[in-house]
């Protein structure tokens, strides 16, 4: 017998299976009237046990919730049926993610390739105990982000086994690798299995494997694969919402307490939302603010660039302790002062200064500066996203940009030694302290706890160690029980936090004055009469070149330092030329030193680099030593309470200035 003709439909995928057609005005309209109904009909009756495709990626950006826009991309599977009882089959997902208070996290979730997955799901399994495969290649974006705990959850319960392959391929990460597709976006096939009923008690098997290196050699890993033995694969967690992340065999990785329990209380940098008030001199910032005040009010609004929660015709609340209210910048004469400038970590390794104003930043966290001293020290790393090669943290004294790690927006990566001005109650969990204590048989201070987890983190090698377990945010800090070799730690990590803060925090205990000073020198200067355009590097002669000036000896790894990702050295240039690199927000930015006084500036920086470098076998090799210790284990404490996690309220005194102030 012949076999039966293909049924190919053309149709909606996501529409409802059960709505009538309203389509029936002309013969056209008709025949697709009637090719619609045969398909609802194999949507609606005909069981389906293998469903396989590359179901598009298209991420809706608009709110969920937006008046008007109900009926947008997801059909029947985001919204269900008009007058439905039960909710759409979309909430099986979002629902144990809005449950658990993470609700902020599901718009990730409005996604064309979440609703095929979600439908493919539904017809395959929901409607029965058969066994069924579903297999796609989409995003893989669910792997790991919070706001698909509920997609992953669905997962475990309805396939026995689920195989992931990793194609990798974000163009926009810490980790930017080959993708096999021409997108930014990384991809990933995932074959899911059930053999029969479901076993609601019990998750599936989730294994993983990764391919890697350019594209060519992972088409030509796919096509080389014929069985599931062909793949080395690693086991997941079993846990229902976990990421689909390798257990791995440095397993005990995972019972370690996160930078986030031992630490509490992490903030968002400061976003501006406009890049003139930043700069890398304070001259600058001066004549700029000058120039704001001397245009006319419509003038002054353009050059302002203004945003929804910036106009120029407004006041805001002071930014800093004790100031007194600034009017509108719209009501300010031609002569008025510029606010106060102060120094800005802007991005690593990278000082710049910035006007403390609350008028000029769309999102100033003014938590952060009533809480900064002359003892406040902050810990910069990237909490919510994956890190890249290179430090897994950075320490800084002046007030962070939200990019200061180069970090994407919004990762709340700032966490400060201090919750006050006083540097009376540190940022240190309940019974940390009192727990290593215990064990060390002595007092643990939290600057040294704090030195220690920098000790630890800064170190490059933490990174190569965890590099796998680090897909899974927020990184993990390894606690050793051995007191002499926490306190070895400890100051090696004081020792680097004393250099990347120029001096200006963890003093040395002899009270010995901070000098700094490497191999580079400068064998030409920068000419004062013209801009440089740009920098190069000759790794043969190790010359840095800028403009027409020659800085050497530069070693090579000086020059490719990065952390993750982000090239220190060329980037701090980069935004020191005659057409600075990065975004644009006013004809104000164009406002640049008057002449390139910087060569100083950039010697600091090659001889931090140089010494920072230096220091990296010892530091690993105090890791290797943690890692072979004895370590707590985050359940030897409980976790962080809610309070603990909460800002510290905004209190404005006397004593918080004075603090500051040095006085």
């Amino acid at each position: 017998l012949d076999p039966a003709p293909a049924r190919v439909y053309l149709t909606d995928t996501l529409e409802s299976p059960y709505a009538a057609s309203e389509f029936t005005a002309s013969l056209l309209q008709a025949h697709i009237t009637d090719e619609r109904k045969r398909a609802q009909g194999v949507k609606r009756d005909m069981p389906i046990v293998v469903c396989i495709g590359n179901p598009p990626y298209n991420r809706d950006l608009r709110s969920p919730d937006a008046a008007g826009e109900r009926r947008r991309n997801g059909g029947w599977v985001r919204f269900g049926d008009e007058g439905d009882t039960v909710p759409p089959i979309l909430e099986d997902f979002l629902a144990p993610v809005r449950e658990s208070g993470g609700g902020v996290n599901l718009k990730a979730l409005y996604d064309d390739y979440v609703y095929f997955w979600r439908w493919a799901l539904w017809k395959v399994f929901d409607s029965g105990e058969r066994p069924g495969i579903v297999t796609f290649i989409t995003a893989s974006t669910y792997l790991r982000g919070p706001g698909f705990a509920g997609m992953r959850r669905k997962m475990r319960e309805v396939f026995d086994d689920l195989w992931i392959i990793d194609l990798e391929g974000d163009s926009r990460s810490a980790r930017q690798t080959d993708n096999v597709f021409a997108i930014q976006s990384s991809v990933a096939i995932a074959i899911g299995v059930r053999g029969g009923a479901p076993a609601p008690d019990s998750p599936a098997t989730v294994r993983k494997a990764k391919l890697t290196g350019k594209e060519r050699d992972k088409l030509d890993a796919l096509d080389s694969v014929h069985s599931f033995g062909d793949l080395e694969w690693r086991e997941c967690s079993y846990e229902w919402d976990a990421p689909f992340s390798p257990i791995g065999s440095a397993g005990a990785y995972y019972n370690m307490p996160s930078v986030s329990d031992v630490f509490p209380w992490q903030a968002t940098g400061a976003a501006m939302y406009r890049t003139w008030p930043i700069s890398a001199e304070r001259g600058a910032l001066e004549r700029r603010w000058r120039n704001l005040v001397s245009l006319s009010e419509e003038s002054r609004r353009a050059a302002f660039r203004e945003t929804r929660d910036r106009k120029i015709n407004r006041a805001y609340a002071p930014l800093l302790p004790d100031a007194e209210q600034p009017p509108a910048i719209s009501a300010l004469k031609a002569d008025a002062d510029a606010p106060d400038i102060v120094p800005y970590a802007f991005r690593p390794f990278d000082r710049m200064w910035i006007l403390a104003d609350s008028r000029v930043g769309d999102f100033m966290r003014p938590v952060l500066w009533h809480t900064r001293s002359t003892e406040q020290v902050y810990l910069i790393s990237s909490i919510s996203a994956v890190l890249g090669e290179g430090p897994a943290a950075l320490a800084a004294w002046e007030i962070p940009d939200q990019h200061a790690f180069k970090g994407k927006s919004g990762d709340k990566g700032i966490i400060p030694l201090y919750r006050d001005a006083l540097a009376s109650e540190p940022n240190i969990a309940n019974g940390v302290l009192e727990r290593i204590g215990e064990a060390h048989g002595a007092a643990v201070s939290p600057e040294a706890l704090f030195a220690y987890a920098y000790g630890v983190l800064s170190s490059p090698e933490y990174v190569r160690r965890f590099w796998d377990e680090l897909e899974l945010p927020p990184p993990r800090l390894p606690i050793t029980k051995d007191a002499a070799l926490f306190a070895r730690v400890s100051e090696h990590g004081a020792r680097l936090i004393r250099l990347h803060t120029r001096g200006e925090r963890f003093a040395d205990a002899d009270g010995a004055p901070f000098s700094l000073h490497g191999d580079a020198r400068c064998l030409s200067p920068v000419s004062q009469d013209e801009y440089p355009e740009g920098c190069g590097y000759n790794p043969q002669t190790r010359t840095l070149t800028v403009g027409d000036g020659e800085f050497a000896p530069v070693a090579p790894e000086v020059w490719e330092y990065s952390v993750s990702g982000y090239r220190v050295v060329k980037s701090w240039l980069d935004k020191r030329k005659l057409k600075p690199s990065g975004r644009r927000s006013s004809p104000l930015d164009d406002i640049l030193p008057e002449r390139w006084t910087f060569a100083e500036e950039l010697l600091e920086l090659l001889w931090t680099l140089e010494r920072t470098i230096a220091l990296e076998p010892h530091g690993a090799a105090l890791l290797a030593e943690v890692g072979a210790s004895a370590t707590f284990a985050a359940a030897d404490r409980p976790r962080p309470s809610p309070a603990e996690r909460e800002p510290p309220p905004i209190a404005r005194t006397r004593a918080m200035q004075r603090s500051f102030d040095g006085g």
